[in-house]
């Protein structure tokens, strides 16, 4: 087992050189694949629905919708406890029991796809579980802040979350492929509808073993969680992690933050959801039930009494600065559109252009199976691929010309983006033939992802300048928190649009946010008397 770090300074250059670097670089490099893991679990609801949807499981597509917007909600509201995880609990307890949490609905997952007559319930609790791995972000990036100086802060927060992201795209990648032959025995199911792999389509009437998609996961958590108990380090330095308690008492610490998220979670979208899904039916707005989760889950955590109780009065010191505002809003705009458009993509693709659009008795209809039209399994991981590829480069860009520029440009080419793809899917969903406008659709898509990716490494570089020491891991990891709801918001708002038949007005709505953000970004950090002079 790595020993704790008693003193740690990265600014100190004597120490950085001869062993500073090495201990870094090694956190690094674990915390990486765990992240990884981490958002393909939070995020694998993506494929899985779509491939529930080839299967004919009895469900909706608005319920099958549901699903990726409870992992994406609870994912971001674990963010919010995951933030303040490191000071109280230490990167080493927290990584390693974090990880080790994954395997709880990555075995259930693939229990429950066994069953086509599982009930929605079950998948919608497994939905909430797989949050977890969404949550792990935040106390990721706090903890990887620590260990690199501010020099490198762009390079080593984008490295992290970059490749974490990756998840996403492994998950694309892998769970497809995987569901393709009997890796872990298990009855086989049959395919309804045509589905598909990065290297081709899958027939109708072929075999599947979707239950693939959970179980898959279990051959790397295992051996990561390992990794993470003897190769990572807790700091005890007082800016970071000054009063570790053993690893008992940091995992019960850990998993009782834990359930108060969850809790928040479950009561929000209890409020939001139909009867039909399992919710009040109230039909509550998820702009009035979004505040409310995240105010009741920072109000719960400060009652806790005692030491975390301390620590967390001292760590909420960063509502109190101005810019944390500021960065949450911005970091919203880029990585909450990676995580959104990452979660809603692969059905949005599916339900757009592989039904035809066909008017009958003069309504509408949008159920006839599309054969001409794409599979979302083979393009749906290019996005999170190359957002996630070309992260590092915006932080490495960033740490020589400025993060609040790069984060600028970037946004003029998110506004765009989010425009012309507004446009191509209108005419798509009003045409018999959709494929015909697939190929600008989705270069459009590919080009806003890659936009996100690199304002995301912006907004660490800017995080990394603009905040001390030791505010700027909770700041990391509460911007991450609220960014995170973009993977609720986004397949939500796509849904209830797709719904409505006006897909397009999902994308004339971020397009007016990132609008919002490029005036936000230029008055705190661009203009002439700015508060802080292009972090």
């Amino acid at each position: 087992m790595a020993k704790d770090l008693g003193r740690w300074d990265p600014e100190d250059s004597a120490q950085w050189e001869s062993e500073g670097r090495a201990i870094a670089n090694r956190n690094l490099w674990i915390s990486i694949p765990s992240l990884l893991c981490g958002f393909a679990v939070w995020l694998y609801w993506g494929i899985v629905t779509v491939q529930m949807l080839n299967l004919g499981f009895p469900f909706a597509k608005s319920e099958l919708f549901t699903l990726m917007a409870i992992a994406g909600l609870t994912g971001a509201t674990l963010r919010i406890p995951s933030t303040f995880f490191i000071r109280i609990a230490g990167g080493r307890n927290t990584i390693f029991f974090t990880t080790a949490l994954l395997m709880i609905p990555a075995i259930g997952t693939g229990i429950a796809l066994q069953d086509p007559k599982t009930p929605l319930w079950q998948f919608q609790l497994l939905a909430l579980l797989s949050g977890i791995g969404g949550g792990n972000f935040a106390s990721s990036m706090s903890n990887i802040s620590f260990f690199f100086p501010k020099k490198v802060q762009g390079y080593a927060l984008g490295m992290n979350a970059g490749l974490g992201n990756f998840g996403v795209t492994t998950m694309q990648i892998v769970v497809p492929l995987v569901m393709t032959f009997g890796l872990f025995g298990g009855e086989s199911m049959t395919l309804v509808n045509t589905s598909g792999t990065l290297i081709g389509k899958i027939p109708a009437g072929s075999e599947t073993f979707i239950q693939n998609a959970g179980f898959v996961w279990l051959l790397v958590l295992a051996p990561l969680a390992l990794a993470g108990w003897f190769g990572l380090n807790n700091i005890r330095e007082p800016h970071v992690s000054p009063n570790i308690p053993g690893p008992i008492g940091a995992f019960s610490i850990i998993s009782f933050m834990l359930i108060i998220g969850l809790i928040t979670a479950a009561s929000g979208l209890w409020l939001m959801l139909p009867e039909k899904a399992h919710g009040s039916g109230f039909g509550i707005s998820k702009w009035l039930v979004l505040p409310l989760v995240i105010a009741s889950t920072v109000f719960l955590l400060r009652l806790i009494p005692g030491e975390v109780g301390r620590n967390l009065s001292r760590q909420y010191k960063i509502f109190g600065n101005k810019h944390t505002w500021a960065m949450t809003v911005i970091y919203t705009m880029t990585f909450g559109s990676f995580i959104g458009y990452s979660a809603a993509m692969g059905l949005s693709i599916k339900v757009v252009f592989g039904f035809q659009h066909l008017l009958v008795d003069g309504v509408l209809t949008h159920d006839t199976a599309n054969p001409n039209g794409p599979s979302a399994l083979m393009y749906a991981w290019m996005g999170p691929f190359i957002g996630a590829l070309i992260r590092p480069i915006g932080g490495m860009i960033s740490d020589k010309i400025g993060g609040a520029k790069v984060t600028q440009i970037i946004s003029v080419i998110m506004v765009g983006s989010a425009l012309g793809v507004a446009y191509f899917i209108q005419k798509a969903y009003a045409s018999p033939t959709p494929e015909q406008y697939f190929t600008p659709f989705l270069i459009l898509f590919l080009i806003l992802f890659a936009a996100t990716g690199i304002g995301n490494g912006s907004t660490f570089r800017t995080i990394g300048v603009a905040f001390d020491k030791e505010q700027a891991g909770p700041v990391l990891g509460w911007t991450s928190a609220v960014a995170a709801y973009g993977a609720f918001i986004i397949p939500k708002v796509f849904g209830e649009q797709l719904q409505a038949g006006t897909p397009e007005y999902a994308l004339y709505g971020f397009a007016i946010f990132y609008g919002v953000c490029i005036v936000i970004n230029w008055w705190f950090y661009l203009r002439s008397n700015a508060y802080i002079k292009n972090p």
